[in-house]
């Protein structure tokens, strides 16, 4: 089943360290409305291969974060729906999969691992008095006992800052979707995104369960047999056409594989996953303008844009944010 308690977390960093045992993990001290909080960042998996993939995305821009400025100190429950504040790494188009490297748990020298890595955005939010951290994961707590790393009272906090979902063996009944971890943390206007995951976990899942789809290939670099990442791009968006409602909003593929592909049976989907079916021939190394059709709909306060094939597999997405959208006429380039 889904884990429990997910949501995110807003806070102050307060303190942190590295924990080395058999289970590393980054620790985070947090203070939110009063209340202390420890983050349990997991830096190394139980599952081989051990180390984590990891991904910082500085400066970030998602159309997540207009819900998240809008949000108190303190930890918020979060619905696991599309079109929330709830993250879902392959849903959500936050990121390029690709874009994500395995990085060490611990290496000797300076900036050279996972460790180092968190170290150099949470430090720099410690030393910010004015700076949000905004962890996403599962809640723990308040416990009768004190905190067992830093000693505050009662023991509180937020684990599972990590993609949980494809799992692998005895950890898939935490699957879920939109119920993602990751790291958020905002320095005035700008933000910082950390993102984690195991390598043993699948990059196409069930759209209700969470589970790994079976006979799909691990996506590697570039697409190979049976692969469907990446075969066709979504390289433009016209979300705010001249005009008044309703505008001719359209999406611009381009199909980046070296052979001919047959549209019928794929679809668009905008954020709140309405589907527009496409179809027709999309040639090696063409493009084509898809004019938005209802339910599907781009808008102009951010949105995300993903492409599903015949088989309702992800094969790209990408994300716009109101800024990118502001202004009439002009074409978002990807």
């Amino acid at each position: 089943m889904p884990i429990k308690r997910y949501g995110v977390l807003r806070a102050a960093v307060i303190d942190c360290k590295i924990e080395t045992t058999d289970t590393p993990h980054y620790q985070i001290h947090l203070r939110a409305a009063g209340v202390d909080y420890r983050a349990a960042v997991n830096v190394r998996s139980q599952q081989s291969p051990p180390e984590l993939l990891y991904l910082a995305v500085d400066p970030f821009t998602h159309p997540v974060l207009e819900q998240l400025k809008a949000l108190p100190d303190g930890f918020t429950e979060l619905e696991s729906r599309p079109g929330g504040a709830a993250l879902d790494y392959i849903r959500g188009n936050l990121f390029q999969r690709q874009d994500m490297r395995p990085v060490p748990t611990a290496a000797p020298g300076p900036e050279n691992d996972l460790g180092d890595f968190l170290d150099h955005y949470v430090r720099r939010a410690l030393a910010d008095t004015e700076a949000r951290v905004h962890l996403f994961g599962q809640a723990w707590g308040p416990e009768p006992q004190p905190d067992k790393i830093f000693h505050f009272s009662p023991g509180n906090g937020v684990h599972d800052i990590h993609m949980n979902q494809g799992n692998d063996g005895r950890f898939t009944g935490d699957d879920g979707v939109y119920q993602d971890g990751g790291l958020l943390l905002r320095f005035g206007d700008a933000w910082v995104a950390i993102f984690l995951a195991f390598q043993s976990q699948a990059w196409h899942t069930d759209d209700i369960t969470g589970h790994r789809l079976p006979d799909v290939p691990t996506p590697g670099p570039t697409p190979g047999p049976g692969e469907p990442d990446h075969l066709v791009r979504i390289v433009g968006a016209l979300a705010n056409p001249v005009g008044p409602a309703p505008e001719a909003e359209s999406v611009t593929l381009l199909n980046a594989s070296p052979s001919d592909l047959d549209l019928t049976g794929w679809a668009l989907l905008d954020r709140a996953k309405n589907r527009q079916p496409l179809s027709g021939l999309l040639a090696a190394g063409a493009t084509l303008r898809v004019a938005v059709a209802a339910p599907v709909a781009l808008g102009n306060r951010g949105g995300t844009i993903t492409v599903l094939n015949a088989d309702g597999l992800k094969v790209d997405g990408v994300a716009y944010t109101a800024d990118q959208a502001a202004t009439e006429g002009w074409t978002i380039v990807f």
